[in-house]
């Protein structure tokens, strides 16, 4: 069966008999049908002063084009602590339509691991991003409308860019008001992926509603001749938005196959934003339970190290274990092992390819100095030899390896991860940030960029020198999210094995005041993802019972 019709013939339970399992009340929620719920913030306030439960990182090597299961690791941790009788409970972000439709596909796991109803999460789920969307795309209109109404603040110049939650790289620069009206001003104008938005930056990092509007109202919108900056504020703008946010800054509640509680909620890309749930949805659950899974985006060089740079300050603490995820035939393409010949047994494709889980692990253990785990998803063509393998040269490493059969046997599958976790959770860590938030931009993004992505020197072109300049005193103690290609620690996506000596480049800098951090842009990288030659849309559609097929 596919993912999404072992799914469909799961029977859920009703979210209100979910919540209780977390000791949250049918009055404490606001029902959107019989399996979703938001969570209101009355919860928060009543639990507030409850000891936090455990805080368990899930993250990856680099990613592949053939997957390596790193929500579906979440979930089936999550069920397995359920298994071995601990309260668990999973903090996920929601998936974003661009992957669904584009090359990615959905977001809620695979196998009997999955969290439910699968279909409404990936796709329109509780319509925060929309919220979002539109908050995003109002204040660009009041930009626009400000202008055209003789423009009194003085704009010069607009950064502000326009969003949409669908990849379409025929959006990520364009010329607006072409109408030829009196008074319209035409001008360049961007897209970003919704996900990719400052908007859902500040929606993850908020940490209540007085804090999400206070951070709108921060948002520089635009600049004047003297390079004084604009902000939302400025514009009266804040209020407005808020109201198209308040019902989205609310923590969903949806379930796992096997009805662990799940709260789903921010989505922020991890290439190119800081790839994190929510700040309050991460709050909350650590007060529901003693154990909370949650996931940082993509290979831990831009997931995990933008969770605990970026989100553990705003959370105020970090993460008591970390799941470092890899597959067998992974490891063997990050070998130079072809598609082809990827589910052969090759010791010495997976020994070259051990490297790049080596590097994660130094950064994660040695750098952050944080306790890992590593999880191997285990496919049927998996030799024992090459399992063995793996585990004795994590060993000499003094790392231990948990082999992960969630995908086929649900939380049962993941009790050995479950129970290591637990005494792994009890180890004390010596966790540091990778750099001080009162350096400079550029020494911040040096620190990342040669001790976590392994660059020999950092080049900055001339945009990004200019943009520095300017930003320098504005993004005091803030701190950088770099966005980058996923697919290797380089910026340069095909270099995959990174045996020789490579630099960082630096394309743009950009100030997110509102949010809280400094974007740098690296290599190609853009926030407008186009869609494949051939998308997952064309084989989305309703089958003869209008149920939904193709989501995977």
């Amino acid at each position: 069966m596919t993912d999404i019709e072992i799914a469909r013939n799961t029977k859920l339970d009703k979210i209100v008999d979910i919540a209780k399992k977390i000791n949250i009340d049918e009055n404490d929620l606001e029902l959107y049908g019989k399996y979703k719920a938001k969570i209101n913030e009355t919860v928060y306030e009543k639990l507030k002063n409850k000891k936090n439960g455990k805080l368990i990182l899930v993250t990856a090597i680099s990613p592949t084009p053939l997957g390596e299961g790193k929500t579906t690791m979440s979930i089936a941790i999550a069920d397995g602590l359920r298994h071995i009788g601990k309260n668990s409970i999973l903090a996920l972000r929601e998936p974003s339509l661009g992957p669904v439709f584009g090359i990615k596909g959905g977001a809620t796991g695979g196998g009997k691991v999955q969290v439910a109803p699968m279909e409404d999460i990936n796709l329109h789920f509780t319509g925060d991003i929309h919220a979002m969307t539109s908050a995003n795309n109002l204040l660009s209109s009041l930009i626009d409308n400000h202008i055209y109404f003789g423009n009194e603040l003085g704009f010069d110049r607009v950064v502000w860019k326009r969003c949409m939650d669908l990849n379409d790289r025929q959006l990520r620069v364009v010329e607006t008001g072409l109408s030829g009206e009196s008074k319209i001003v035409p001008r360049t104008d961007k897209f970003d992926i919704t996900v990719a938005s400052e908007i859902m930056a500040i929606m993850c990092l908020s940490n209540d509603i007085n804090d999400l509007r206070n951070r709108l109202g921060r948002i520089i919108v635009g600049y004047k001749k003297d390079n004084k900056p604009i902000y939302a504020s400025d514009l009266k703008a804040e209020g407005a938005m808020t109201v198209l946010l308040k019902d989205a800054l609310k923590p969903n509640l949806v379930q796992t196959l096997e009805h662990t509680p799940a709260i789903i909620h921010g989505g922020p890309f991890a290439n190119i934003a800081h790839g994190c749930n929510s700040i309050v949805a991460t709050k909350l659950a650590l007060k529901l339970s003693d154990y909370v899974v949650t996931e940082a985006g993509f290979g831990a060089d831009l997931g995990a190290e933008k969770f605990l740079d970026i989100k553990c300050r705003n959370l105020g603490i970090h993460p008591d274990a970390v799941v470092l995820v890899a597959t067998i035939k992974a490891l063997k393409y990050h070998g130079g092992i072809d598609k082809e010949h990827i589910l052969e047994k090759n010791i010495e494709g997976l020994d070259k390819g051990i490297d790049n889980l080596y590097r994660h692990i130094d950064n994660l253990k040695n750098k952050f100095g944080l306790n890992v785990i590593v999880a191997i998803n285990k496919y049927n063509q998996d030799t024992e030899e090459e399992i063995e393998y793996l585990r004795k040269k994590l060993e000499e490493k003094e790392v231990e390896l948990s082999l992960v059969e969630g995908w086929a046997k649900g939380g049962i599958g993941a009790i050995d991860i479950a129970e290591k976790l637990v005494k792994l959770t009890k180890k004390k860590s010596n966790f540091k940030y990778m750099y001080d938030l009162d350096k400079s931009i550029k020494k911040k993004i040096e620190s990342v960029a040669i001790n976590i992505y392994g660059g020999k020197k950092v080049i900055y072109e001339e945009a990004a020198l200019k943009h520095i300049k300017e930003i320098e005193k504005l993004a005091k103690n803030m701190p950088v999210c770099i966005a980058k290609t996923q697919y290797s620690f380089s910026d340069d996506p095909n270099n995959l094995e990174c045996n020789n000596d490579y630099n960082i480049t630096i394309r743009d800098v950009e100030i997110k005041n509102g949010a809280g951090f400094v974007v740098a842009l690296a290599g190609k990288i853009m926030t407008m993802p186009g869609l494949p030659k051939v998308p997952a849309a064309e084989t989305i559609n309703l089958d003869d019972n209008n149920n939904i097929v193709g989501i995977f």
